[in-house]
């Protein structure tokens, strides 16, 4: 799948890390549900550094549509609820 990280780029990460990217998802999900502002930062920061760490970066040239689209690390807690579905910043399935 093809995750774009706002201000940066594009990722391509194997569909087989999407749980753990998920658990992450959660429990920045958590986080903001309960105002926690310093989890909340901790946590995007986390699942940032988890998709670069498990993909692979695209070149910048390449203009593959993102299945994904993630915010930037600076994000604001209300930037990051604005980017929200049901599902988090991240489907079950994509």
């Amino acid at each position: 799948m093809i995750v774009r990280i706002m201000g940066e780029g594009q990722v391509e990460v194997a569909g087989s890390h999407l749980a753990e990217l998920n658990k992450l998802d959660d429990e920045l999900l958590a986080e903001m549900e309960g105002g926690d502002e310093s989890g909340f930062r901790r946590t995007l920061g986390a699942l940032l550094e988890a998709v670069r760490r498990l993909g692979k970066p695209l070149a910048d040239e390449s203009l593959e549509p993102s299945e994904l689209i993630l915010p930037a690390e600076d994000a604001t807690l209300d930037e990051v609820r604005e980017m929200l579905t049901d599902e988090g910043l991240i489907p079950d399935s994509v």
